[in-house]
């Protein structure tokens, strides 16, 4: 069996969580049927994303250069699902995207708001970071995708449905940790040599040797 094989064997079975889940807690097929399945299939595929990207050169080296085009696809159809998420709640795109509040379940539900605003600037970062005004800066603008995880991931902690219910509940705590460690590990990487530099004597301050 080939690693790309093992790969989409295991996405699949990832991706199985959600549905398997809203099915053990549904009675019937409805809106809301299909809007949690796309909701904890959005949330699955951000955590893919991320995980991709933080190990990407590593990924092409293992796994050969198809990975990256995944990862591209991956993100437009993680987008995509973002964005049809909180429609299928109610079709009232001004409410969903810009009905902002701080009072009770709408304060998580702007949760949502905020992660889809920061999806979004990091998508369109990412589809552009060929254009020469954007080609050395389009990271720091993807590094959104980080915020917008755990903002999604509260949103889902308070007003989702099906995250303690298995085979989801196995799953989500787990992919706070991993996200978690793996942006700790990303400030320890950025800010480890800059204390390093920080630390050591300057040779014009040190004592010159006697002879």
């Amino acid at each position: 069996m080939s690693k790309k094989t093992i790969f989409y064997l295991l996405w699949i079975l990832l991706l199985s969580l959600g549905p398997i889940t809203v099915i053990r807690n549904s009675t019937g097929f409805s809106i809301n049927f299909v809007q949690r399945i796309v909701g904890l299939l959005a949330f699955t595929l951000l955590f893919v994303q991320i995980i991709l990207g933080s190990f990407m050169e590593k990924l092409i080296e293992k796994l050969g250069g198809w990975i990256f085009k995944f990862h591209i696809t991956e993100g437009v159809i993680a987008y995509l699902l973002i964005l049809v998420h909180p429609l299928l709640f109610t079709f009232d795109p001004f409410y969903v995207f810009f009905g902002f509040s701080s009072q009770g379940a709408e304060f998580y539900y702007s949760f949502g708001r905020s992660a889809f605003w920061l999806v979004t600037v990091a998508v369109i970062a990412g589809l552009l970071r060929t254009q020469p005004w954007l080609q050395n800066n389009w990271r720091k603008f993807h590094i959104l995708n980080y915020v917008a995880f755990f903002l999604i991931w509260f949103h889902s902690f308070k007003v989702g449905t099906d995250i303690g219910t298995f085979p989801f509940s196995f799953f989500h705590g787990p992919a706070l940790v991993i996200v978690s460690s793996i942006v700790l590990y990303r400030l320890f990487s950025y800010f480890k040599p800059r204390f390093v530099s920080t630390s050591r004597p300057n040779p014009t301050n040190s004592t010159r040797r006697v002879e």
